[in-house]
């Protein structure tokens, strides 16, 4: 065999033989792309995304776009071939796995809780929404998930309104694990709770709840840190003076949360709040309107681009990040609040662009 030929052929073997185990290879990586984004304002599989009752609404243009990010799953072994691939792609990002599934971290549970978290980001965008427009809504700290187990268990109940801690009054949800973790373990503690059915008919009613019943019980250790718990997971259930839905499936985690507050706000205001303009984002929000950071930033920015925004409201402190590849035709405008982004909404509006606060490599 003449030696061109052969060494041809040796080559042919060994690239084969690269792509072969390039294939086979399982490495500990996990990829990261652009997903779907939805218009807030608008319908998705058929229905409105925002269904608001009870309360005049008024027409809304433009876009005010959630944006997702596309992962693999907790359970896909990724080869060789794919992390070089996704390396070497502009729109793909390749993690370590243990970024998006720390702790071993099973499918079902990153599903199930990216569904707890979304859950709560349509709640706090809720209420955001609705402080930014002055419209009242009450609050009262509950009891949102009684472990198996526990000392609560058979004596809270999901649902169940707690007012007060061994007398201290309870106002937000975290006052609730401050004062259980001055006791030590062991020592007992008392809850003031008014119980989920009678708290409901009040609710029903529209009353305020009856006097709260005492209910005893004894602290133990928690296994990770040794403080003292009682089992319980205390959450804030909102009233609020009308129906607001968000009907958006096949979604999860908080990051929408921003976008979801700002199509409230909109519907709920004469005028039209984008001007017609599409404009994109991403956020946690929480019930004051603090607008936080969220993952896969770059990926958010590369796939409203695609769809067609031409501004993206990026938290503060994923500016700099965002702002080091910035897709073309994309302005990116800095937000620390609800209030921020609504002034900036109003400015895109009426094309008053000029002194948008922009993100830049610095933040």
């Amino acid at each position: 065999m003449p030696r061109r030929t052969a060494t041809m052929l040796a080559s042919t073997l060994m690239l084969i033989a690269l792509l072969c185990a390039g294939v086979l290879i399982k490495v500990p990586y996990s990829e990261m792309s652009p997903g779907p984004t939805v218009n807030t304002l608008g319908d998705h599989d058929g229905e409105p995304v925002l269904q608001i009752s009870g309360r005049k609404t008024y027409a809304t243009s433009g876009h005010l776009n959630m944006t997702t990010v596309r992962v693999t799953s907790a359970d896909y072994k990724m080869n060789l071939a794919e992390a070089v691939y996704g390396w070497m792609a502009h729109d793909n990002i390749v993690v370590p796995h243990d970024t998006l599934y720390p702790d071993g971290k099973t499918e079902q549970q990153s599903t199930q809780e990216n569904a707890e978290e979304f859950s709560q980001s349509q709640e706090s965008a809720k209420v955001a929404a609705l402080k930014e427009l002055k419209i009242p809504v009450k609050s009262q700290v509950v009891v949102a998930t009684v472990f198996k187990d526990s000392p609560a268990e058979g004596k809270l109940h999901a649902g169940d309104v707690i007012k007060s801690v061994d007398g201290t009054a309870v106002k937000e949800f975290t006052d609730v694990a401050k004062l259980v973790t001055k006791h030590k373990p062991g020592e007992p503690v008392v809850f003031g709770v008014v119980p989920v059915k009678e708290a409901a008919a009040a609710e029903k009613a529209g009353k305020e709840p009856a006097a709260s019943e005492t209910v005893k019980m004894t602290t133990e250790k928690a296994e990770d840190d040794g403080r003292a718990v009682v089992g319980i997971k205390a959450g804030t259930d909102h009233t609020y003076p009308f129906t607001i839905d968000i009907k958006l499936a096949d979604v999860g985690g908080p990051s929408a949360g921003l976008m979801f507050a700002l199509g409230i706000v909109d519907k709920l205001t004469p005028g039209d709040l984008t001007g017609g303009k599409f404009v994109a984002g991403t956020g946690t929000i929480d019930d004051t309107g603090k607008v936080g950071p969220i993952g896969g930033i770059e990926m958010k920015t590369v796939g409203a681009r695609d769809k067609g925004a031409e501004y993206f409201l990026t938290p503060k402190d994923n500016c700099a990040s965002a702002a080091s590849d910035v897709p073309d035709g994309l302005t990116l405008v800095k937000v620390d609040t609800i209030d921020d982004a609504v002034k900036s909404l109003k400015a895109i509006s009426k094309g008053d662009t000029a002194d948008l606060p922009k993100c830049t490599t610095k933040g």
